[in-house]
């Protein structure tokens, strides 16, 4: 799996949002500014948020974007499925819709493991962990093997 600019955006601009004191909502320019994403693409990810439920805007003077939820119902996994789509896919076709000729069937489950673990980290921290700095402990034990650090 690779993480696109557009999934490290939007996790980044909702990190901007849910860090705010007083929760007030936050203008697409001021989440661009702190986080350094250019407004144009911010502006067509916050559209994808929006319409999956995950942001809302609010006009007027004091208008901005806010969570449409508490950031603790808002997992990675969803955002990067609001963004990007799913979380694995092969050649564009979800893992369990792939077939394969006699020898080369296992690829399938490969691919579906390889689905499974990711949605034991993407869909277990929240925008509330990310926002705290505080993964849950299953997620920060991963990251304690030094070999998860080194290149292969």
């Amino acid at each position: 799996m690779r993480v696109s600019t557009k999934s490290d955006y939007a996790l980044r601009g909702l990190i901007e949002i849910t860090g705010r004191d007083d929760a007030a909502p936050v203008s697409a320019e001021e989440i661009g500014r702190q986080q350094d994403i250019p407004h144009g693409f911010l502006q067509a990810i916050l559209a994808d948020l929006r319409r999956a439920g995950i942001v809302v805007s609010q006009r007027g003077q004091s208008g901005g974007w806010r969570l449409a939820r508490p950031a603790d119902d808002i997992t990675v996994a969803d955002v990067i499925r609001a963004v990007d789509g799913p979380l694995v896919s092969v050649y564009g076709l979800r893992p369990e819709a792939v077939s394969y000729t006699a020898g080369a069937e296992v690829l399938q489950h490969v691919w579906i493991a390889a689905r499974a673990s990711l949605r034991d980290v993407f869909e277990t921290v929240t925008i509330q962990h990310l926002a705290d700095g505080a993964l849950p402990d299953a997620v920060e034990a991963l990251t304690k093997d030094r070999d998860a650090w080194q290149p292969h």
